[in-house]
């Protein structure tokens, strides 16, 4: 059970960060708590609460921002390896038609273009992805109130993204969108936060994440040698990046340990 401190967190969470478009205050109704198995665990840096949950609670906590049945833009941030993908899925997986996703990853640069730039090596990093069209396309997710908006996806068995493959329908409340950069200030990434609704960063154990990444890596063919490598010249690199972006989520997220 959430203790009654936690419950108070969750409610100003729930209640503050967003005006709507006619400049009045935007008051999201709390979600209803329950035995959920969240355990409040700190609340540091100035508005940002620290919290173990669970997914169930999560997905109750993402359903009370659209309770109203408007349409909200939820994003979910972390270092790679932190378990985005694994914890957006599981909010579709629930939410069933209330929810689409939206990822972040379906702007990266084609490969073709990071050879012309002389960035293919870094992959991943800040200054590989289309940021412009990663932002007007959640500015036109916010606006939209008819029809089909379509939004790229990003296929890993061939590195790269595929246009027009994720229909948006104006009726679907709840957009998720998860990426490593949606809480910078740099690179072109400033604008997206504010364009967010709520957004969440996962916290995870180093050891875990980087045991993640260099799996993934050779699910797709890479030796352990040169996953290993990837990760720690790489994926390190622009976790370091990321992980100094915390401070702007409005709720940091330590999930289970679990590989």
């Amino acid at each position: 059970m959430v203790n009654a401190q936690g419950a108070d967190v969750v409610t100003h969470l729930c209640h503050r960060h967003k005006t709507t478009t006619s400049g009045d205050e935007d008051l999201r109704p709390p979600p209803t708590i329950g035995d959920t198995g969240i355990q409040l665990t700190e609340v540091q840096n100035t508005n940002v609460s620290v919290m173990e949950a669970d997914i169930p609670y999560l997905v109750t906590l993402a359903r009370s921002l659209v309770q109203d049945g408007r349409r909200r833009i939820l994003g979910i941030a972390g270092p790679p390896g932190a378990g985005k993908s694994t914890l957006s899925a599981a909010l579709l997986g629930e939410l069933g038609d209330l929810a689409v996703l939206v990822g972040m990853d379906g702007f990266h640069l084609a490969n073709q273009e990071l050879l012309r730039l002389g960035r293919r090596d870094r992959k991943g990093a800040p200054d590989t992805f289309d940021t412009d069209g990663y932002t007007n396309l959640l500015r036109r997710l916010r606006d939209q109130n008819e029809g089909a908006i379509y939004a790229p996806a990003f296929d890993r068995s061939i590195e790269e993204s595929i246009g027009s493959a994720i229909p948006v329908l104006a009726t679907t409340p709840l957009v998720i969108t998860e990426g490593n950069y949606l809480l910078s200030s740099s690179e072109g990434w400033a604008n997206v936060r504010e364009l967010l609704d709520q957004a969440w960063f996962l916290d995870v154990d180093h050891d875990v994440r980087k045991a993640r990444l260099i799996a993934r890596r050779q699910s797709f063919g890479d030796t352990l040698a040169d996953a290993t490598a990837w990760v720690q010249t790489v994926d390190e690199a622009n976790a370091t990046v990321i992980e100094n972006t915390r401070s702007r989520a409005d709720l940091i997220i330590r999930l289970p340990a679990s590989r």
